[in-house]
């Protein structure tokens, strides 16, 4: 491997970027804290963020063309260096923000994992218990907002099913808005 290897960008590098981009700014739709009462902390932004992007990152892996999957692990790396980056920034020190990237790393695929269960097998009130749990941190009886979230998060699987992988691939998507939010607008 020569030097210049070192520094030349991984294919979908500048595209997984674009694309995280643009599911952190679906997540930041104040409609969620306004309407849903998502708590507006870090831990409720990382849960709308992981949402976003998990959803993202399921339609880009289920692409049956193979650059599919590696825009979905570019879209993982942005999200994670970012997640890095917000950690150094926030102040949290150098030797504890690898420890505290590993853990939302792994907090981040297990609710990818339930939320990619409930949406495979059409399971509308699996995935409202798994946004309460995770979002809400509750359990029990799923509460209005958690079904309203599992049915803007199956739209928005269904719309980002449904947009081609080559504009994807230039880091071009669209999330549809929460219904009652766009009613508005």
């Amino acid at each position: 491997m020569g030097l210049s290897a070192l520094f030349r960008r991984k294919p979908h590098e500048r595209a997984g970027f674009e694309l995280y981009g643009a599911a952190v700014a679906a997540a930041r739709t104040p409609f969620f804290f306004d309407r849903l009462g998502v708590p507006d902390s870090l831990d409720g932004r990382f849960d709308l963020v992981g949402l976003h992007a998990a959803l993202l990152i399921h339609r880009l892996r289920r692409d049956p063309d193979v650059r599919g999957a590696a825009l979905a692990q570019a879209v993982f790396d942005a999200m994670f260096a970012d997640m890095d980056l917000n950690l150094r920034e926030m102040g949290v020190g150098d030797l504890s923000v690898g420890k505290r990237v590993r853990r939302m790393w792994e907090a981040f695929h297990g609710r990818a994992q339930a939320y990619e269960a409930a949406l495979d097998a059409a399971d509308a009130e699996a995935l409202a218990a798994a946004l309460q749990r995770n979002v809400w941190r509750g359990e029990g009886e799923v509460p209005e907002a958690a079904r309203r979230l599992a049915a803007h998060a199956a739209e928005t699987a269904g719309a980002l099913a449904a947009q081609p992988l080559a504009p994807l691939l230039r880091g071009e998507v669209r999330f549809p808005a929460p219904r009652e939010a766009a009613d508005a607008a």
